[in-house]
């Protein structure tokens, strides 16, 4: 296990959905650290006994067996494998599906995956009911701070992790704008991240990711242009879609930005927040919110050099919203769940940040990039009642220093106790 390895929340999940389903499959961005969760999981079951193969199709020596002859690919590696980058050898999962049916094993692939697109879709026809579907992000707080891997889903009213800024000399509002702007791939977040160049890191990313994956498996033609989107997108994080305005800033046809967005969402570089709607009401807003999933990668891409000048610029507040969101989505992928978020907005321009579903029971968020927020900032959570929703309790995520009550139903909590 590398000494630099920091345990994942999403570890002990791993290891229930191995015990229950032949297969498992790991998503996410590239360098989020789902190999390297992977292997070390890998180097606990060697401990036990247990040898699994690993190989990765980033390799072209296997990757052109995997493609040409799969089944002499399957043979050569025997269950129980690990197999990397499997979306480059759509052809495997046929096969695995027989491997599969033919044992009657638990545990016997896993499988990672760094961009869905279309060719991802073999996963589900192939092996539906066979594999177990998770997701990985960069690193949450908790997380980058050695905090334990028990940290549970977000809830307003439930307890929350223990995290804070680990430095009593720095402010809490400069150490979220550092890890806003370093953002939470695992290369900048671990130890000794802080050495490694942030534009250098950024730029060979977004290389990468234009040139094997948007070039290759996405076909688009126009890298140009499609860097552009992505600026545009990143400029637009935590701002209702208009993708009219990103087509006309970019120069496409709006059906191209439907399609090349759809890619970012794939890809898991943007998320799209999709509003609450009710079958009471025709005057809620129907367009979804766009967030990027990793701040450092949207400062990078809208040049912002420094925390501090992003902390003292225009976009501040987009951004400190931007990670509240993605650490609130963490806080339920890492746990091996779907996100029950939504966020609120009618015409009247009413609005609120976020919205936790469960249970028939609606729990109110806003977020503030303030540390002494007023009961004003959630006078907009009263509206649910009108709905006819059941309503629960309610969270200001903000810069507050602990958890405290703002009003009988709302509660304070620090922005880095999310996840």
């Amino acid at each position: 296990m590398p000494s630099n390895y920091l345990p994942r929340t999403l570890e002990s999940f791993i290891d229930r959905a191995s015990e229950q389903f032949p297969a498992i499959m790991l998503s996410g961005p590239r360098q989020v650290g789902k190999t390297t969760l992977l292997k070390a999981l890998c180097e606990r079951e060697n401990s036990r006994g247990r040898h699994r193969h690993y190989v990765t199709l980033d390799n072209p020596l296997l990757l052109s067996l995997a493609r040409e002859e799969p089944a002499l690919f399957l043979q050569r590696f025997p269950a129980p494998l690990l197999i990397d980058e499997i979306q480059y050898a759509p052809g495997l999962f046929p096969l695995l599906k027989e491997a599969i049916d033919a044992r009657g094993e638990k545990g016997l692939y896993w499988l990672t995956g760094s961009q869905p697109f279309h060719l991802m879709r073999n996963l589900s026809e192939s092996l539906a009911g066979r594999v177990a579907i998770m997701h990985l992000q960069g690193l949450s707080t908790s997380e980058a701070l050695e905090l334990g891997t028990s940290t549970p889903s977000f809830l307003p009213g439930n307890p929350h992790g223990d995290a804070t800024w680990p430095d009593a000399s720095t402010s809490a509002l400069a150490w979220v704008y550092e890890r806003i702007w370093r953002g939470a791939f695992p290369a900048l977040s671990t130890p000794g991240g802080e050495a490694v160049d942030h534009d250098l890191f950024y730029s060979s990313y977004l290389q990468t990711y234009l040139q094997r994956d948007i070039r290759d498996l996405a076909q688009v033609g126009d890298l140009m242009a499609f860097t552009r989107f992505l600026r545009s997108a990143a400029a637009r994080t935590a701002q209702l879609l208009n993708l009219s305005d990103m087509a006309r800033d970019v120069g496409v046809a709006p059906n191209t930005a439907k399609h090349w967005l759809s890619i970012l969402v794939a890809s898991g570089i943007v998320w799209l927040l999709e509003p609450y709607h009710s079958n009471l009401s025709k005057r809620l807003v129907k367009t979804p919110k766009l967030y990027f999933l990793d701040t450092g990668l949207a400062a990078y891409l809208t040049q912002w050099s420094s925390p501090a000048t992003l902390e003292a610029g225009a976009m501040a507040g987009a951004m400190f919203e931007t990670w509240v969101i993605s650490e609130l989505l963490k806080s339920y992928w890492h746990n091996g769940k779907e996100a029950p978020l939504y966020y609120y907005r009618d015409k009247d321009q009413k609005e609120i940040d976020a919205l936790i579903v469960r249970d028939g029971k609606a729990y109110p968020i806003e977020i503030r990039k303030t540390a002494q927020p007023g009961r004003d900032a959630v006078r907009h959570f009263s509206v649910l009642e009108t709905l006819g929703l059941e309503v629960g309790q309610g969270a200001l995520i903000c810069l507050c220093s602990e958890v405290l009550p703002l009003t009988s139903r709302v509660e304070l909590v620090p922005a880095w106790r999310v996840a």
